[in-house]
């Protein structure tokens, strides 16, 4: 019987650890209709663009956890690099950053997985 208790432990350690998931990890439809991943990385989240001209290139790492997080994004047009804060609320993550202090940016993306 002992078995059985050790043996379904890994499946409640694997449960928690899902349901601990920060709920920025995703992968989000832009306010341009691309699509971008958001998962660990070594400086916290990164974002990487999945679809469109910039697909597979990184474009921002931020640190935080519980929905509220900062660090920087980098418009792949323009290659400005914008410090801000990510917010995530259900299945919307709003964005707003700053270059040089005066020129801000906001942007919301929705959840597609």
């Amino acid at each position: 019987m002992h078995w059985l208790a050790l043996a379904a432990a890994p499946a409640a350690l694997v449960a928690s650890m899902v349901s601990a998931q920060e709920p920025v990890i995703g992968t989000w439809k832009t306010q341009v209709g691309t699509t971008a991943v958001i998962d660990r990385c070594v400086e916290g989240y990164c974002i990487t663009m999945k679809t469109g001209d910039h697909a597979g290139q990184r474009i921002g790492s931020f640190q935080g956890r519980n929905g509220s997080f900062v660090g920087t994004i980098v418009e792949p047009e323009s290659k400005k690099t914008f410090d801000g804060v990510l917010t995530v609320a259900g299945d919307t993550v709003r964005m707003r950053g700053c270059t040089m202090k005066i020129v801000c940016r906001s942007l919301i993306w929705k959840r597609l997985q």
